[in-house]
């Protein structure tokens, strides 16, 4: 395994830009496979950006905790007796062992089972054993606490950073980001459903975020759960009303939008009204949005229903109904994470309802996934081939005949057309700006803003 200098001697600025030509569409098949960047990842994407961790709803009692990652780095998520939220590196600062060992739980500290350690749910070592016979008295607890996070919240999502020099999550996500956390939210306040679907596929972890963009494969890759009847691909594809939302630092939203003039005739509905409206459009899934909205997601937003990508990693699908984490397992393998959300509050029979319906779309016993999963799979298999690596992807389509306007508060930019691949192309620029910047500074100064004009 490679460290970080002799990751960064094999890849210089130059050699990560060339990966992705964003005037021809075309990628370089080495960045679904290549070891040492995927090294390098860990480095400058996940270690410096913002990555989901929890729901407010999965730690609302002091001492709950629940265990993420943060690339390969794993994470403890605890609510303190004061009810602050600290994010902790799950290691043990004596001799590395893991802290925790369940998924999530309740604790009063975290003693390591290796020598005893304890720590306090803030990270702060409290107990050595042996500390006084042993250590003869010289050791200061004071320096070797839990390595800690930036911790921050929005909208009840608690999301993590490992660089301080990263900007505060809300300018991170900008509108884009915002609008997509929004979309979860739209219609109240929610909670997450326990027992995370967990699974992993046989893919590098970014051909299964560019898929979330792509809505030209659906009519072929999801056709038998058309022929099944399990999904109506007509009621949902909206070939020719597509929006893709272009954000700050690669988050990018893709997928159908509502015409302006449909929207304006639902600006002029009430909340009653646009339920009964939905109640009534039951078989399409979509439910419009109350008027509340627009304040969550901005003008421009609200007329999404399509899939949002915060980056580096976070899909959110359904309508807000699902998120899922695609995480890292080296450049061949990415372990998936589904949360289901349901209404703050909702009846055992509804949770009921959503569960079951989430599970049969994505997730292990996924119908969609398990069609994507293959795809994926074979996508990165074919990156390591001695001739099919030296051929790029092409992902030009749309390229140069679409507009992108201002949305939102100006940080973000949108495109409607027919179906392209504006999403995609935006997630590997963005990822090339990333991996070849030294530190924040650098990308904060070399990064592109979203495009306005032809894209």
């Amino acid at each position: 395994m490679a460290d970080g200098a002799q990751t960064q001697q094999a890849w210089d600025r130059a050699g990560i830009l060339s990966l992705f030509d964003p005037s021809t569409g075309t990628l370089d098949r080495r960045v679904l496979a290549d070891e040492a960047l995927y090294r390098l990842e860990m480095e400058r994407i996940f270690a410096r950006g913002w990555n989901f961790i929890c729901h407010d709803s999965q730690i609302p009692e002091p001492g709950d905790y629940v265990v993420n990652y943060i690339g390969e780095d794993q994470v403890i998520c605890a609510r303190d007796e004061e009810g602050q939220v600290h994010v902790l590196l799950n290691t043990c600062r004596h001799r590395g062992n893991a802290l925790c060992r369940a998924e999530q739980g309740r604790a009063k500290s975290f003693v390591c089972s290796y020598h005893g350690w304890n720590y306090a749910l803030d990270g702060k070592l409290i107990g050595v054993p042996g500390q006084k016979a042993y250590y003869r008295d010289d050791l200061d607890r004071t320096r070797l606490g839990l390595h800690k996070a930036r911790a921050e919240n929005y909208l009840g999502f608690w999301f993590a950073t490992l660089d301080p020099e990263a900007p505060r999550l809300r300018d991170y996500l900008g509108d884009v980001g915002r609008t997509g956390l929004g979309m979860i939210c739209a219609h109240g306040e929610v909670e997450v459903v326990d027992g995370i679907q967990k699974n992993v596929i046989a893919c590098n972890w970014k051909i299964a975020v560019d898929n979330l963009f792509d809505w030209y494969h659906v009519p072929y890759s999801h056709g038998s759960a058309n022929t099944a009847g399990f999904l109506d691909i007509a009621r949902i594809l909206h070939p020719k009303n597509q929006m893709v939302m272009l954000g700050e630092y690669g988050h990018a939203i893709g997928g159908p939008g509502i015409p302006k003039e449909l929207q304006a005739q639902i600006d002029g509905m009430s909340d009653a009204e646009r339920e009964a409206a939905s109640r009534a459009q039951a078989d399409t899934g979509l439910r419009i949005r109350p008027r509340a909205a627009v304040e969550l997601m901005g003008p421009t937003g609200v007329r999404s229903m399509g899939h949002p990508n915060i980056f580096p990693n976070l899909w959110i699908t359904l309508g807000g109904l699902q998120m899922c984490l695609r995480l890292p397992r080296g450049p061949n393998h990415t372990e998936l994470w589904w949360y289901t959300f349901v209404p703050k509050g909702a009846p055992a029979e509804f949770r009921r309802r959503v569960v079951r319906q989430a599970a049969h779309v994505f997730g292990p016993a996924g119908l969609l996934e398990q069609d994507d999963g293959e795809n994926w799979s074979q996508s990165t298999r074919a990156s390591h081939g001695a001739v099919s690596r030296r051929l790029g992807h092409h992902i030009s389509m749309g390229l140069g005949h679409d507009e992108a306007r201002p949305a939102g508060d100006g940080s973000g930019a949108y495109v409607e057309s027919v179906i392209g691949e504006h999403g995609q192309r935006w997630l590997y620029r963005a990822w090339t700006e990333w991996m070849a910047a030294a530190d924040w500074a650098e990308l904060e100064a070399n990064h592109s803003r979203p495009p306005l004009g032809t894209v």
